[in-house]
């Protein structure tokens, strides 16, 4: 039995490894373990390990490495001990972590320096903030690249990666997103006590290498969100430095008919209200990749998705936290056409990640990486 950990401390991330998680339960030759930190132990994002233990999984293990407002290298370090600790006692095989967050980069530097071989999902992608540097380290401590298409492939590459050693599986979240099995817009609408007929989906993260502007902008843009009087579904921030200014300007939505803020909504009841939505507005990721994939318009605001998507495609409207220019934005958002999206897999990743693992040559490589010349891969 190979043992096989995936480490998240997000709820996005968990919506990512989701899908991954239930083909390695149900194969046989794995053993399924699940280290949950981050946000998901706070209870003021929702305490969203309550999810991960209501979808049955079993070896479930918890670990606060984190609270609120606390900086980003500290979270690290309380993440590189306590999991490092975790793994020298369970010794699994292979650490599965997933793109751009802290947790990540804790789990693929205690797996290189312990050599037990990581893969990381979604590598090669390009983003603005520090994420990016975050997500490219990542890649340089992995083993095993389980990338969204070919562009990210070449990124992966271009770090100096075997080509060998990179997958393309599309975008795990796209199994669930296409799924039969997700719950009914009534069922989700009851749940979260939701009454609006017609809503946007608001989710707006701190830029880390901006905070100095933090203040200004978030005011701009809740400024224009109230003025705009339409619906909305707000949903906190990351935790990352910066989201204790984001919550106090969301003080202004608490008494207002026309906002809903939740700290968390479940990964599958999130899809069905986007899938729903008339429009999505921020500067999350999912208005990139799950609108997109839906065909669910997005106004992005700011530099937080800088080159992650073609500032040209009729899906996505780029503005600046600038009141004036988002609510222009806001008013005529139905007048923009939908697009096919960039390809990000067929929802099949799953079905892909474990024949890789299935693979002998995955499990027999090498743990010393070497540094592959981009011109001779060419």
């Amino acid at each position: 039995m190979k043992k096989i950990v995936f480490l998240t401390g997000t709820r996005a991330d968990y919506g990512k490894l989701k899908s991954l998680m239930i083909e390695v339960e149900k194969s046989e030759g794995f053993e399924l373990h699940i280290f949950v930190t981050g946000m998901h132990m706070l209870s003021k994002y929702g305490s969203t390990y309550i999810e991960i233990e209501k979808d049955s999984f079993n070896n479930i293990y918890k670990f606060v490495n984190t609270k609120v407002n606390l900086g980003m290298d500290i979270t690290l370090s309380n993440t590189i001990v306590g999991f490092s600790n975790y793994i020298s006692e369970f010794k699994p095989d292979l650490i599965v972590v997933h793109g751009d967050r802290i947790e990540a980069l804790a789990g693929s530097i205690v797996g290189a320096l312990n050599n037990i071989k990581v893969a990381h999902i979604e590598g090669g992608e390009i983003s603005g903030t520090i994420d990016e540097s975050i997500r490219h380290a990542v890649t340089k401590f992995s083993h095993l690249h389980f990338v969204a298409n070919e562009e990210a492939k070449k990124h992966v590459i271009q770090l100096g990666e075997k080509e060998d050693e990179i997958y393309v599986i599309g975008s795990p979240d796209i199994d669930i997103m296409f799924s039969k099995k997700l719950p009914s817009l009534s069922e989700v609408k009851n749940h979260y006590g939701i009454t609006y007929d017609e809503y946007a989906i608001f989710m707006y993260h701190p830029v880390t290498t901006e905070l100095d502007k933090l203040v200004n902008n978030i005011s701009e843009v809740v400024e224009a969100l109230i003025d705009s009087k339409k619906n909305y579904i707000v949903i906190f921030p990351n935790n990352d430095e910066g989201s204790g200014t984001i919550l106090h300007a969301y003080n202004r939505l608490e008494n207002n008919k026309n906002f809903k803020l939740y700290p968390s909504i479940r990964f599958e009841a999130f899809l069905v209200l986007l899938k729903n939505a008339q429009f999505m507005v921020g500067n999350s990721s999912a208005g990139i990749r799950e609108a997109g994939i839906y065909n669910i318009p997005t106004i992005d605001i700011g530099s937080r998705q800088d080159g992650r998507y073609n500032r040209h495609e009729s899906t996505i409207i780029h503005v600046n936290e600038k009141k004036q220019e988002l609510l222009v934005e806001l008013s005529q958002i139905f007048q923009r056409l939908t697009s096919p999206p960039v390809f990000y897999g067929d929802g099949e990743s799953a079905s892909e990640f474990i024949k890789v693992l299935k693979n002998p040559k995955v499990w027999n490589g090498e743990f010393q990486k070497k540094f592959i010349p981009y011109n001779s891969q060419f």
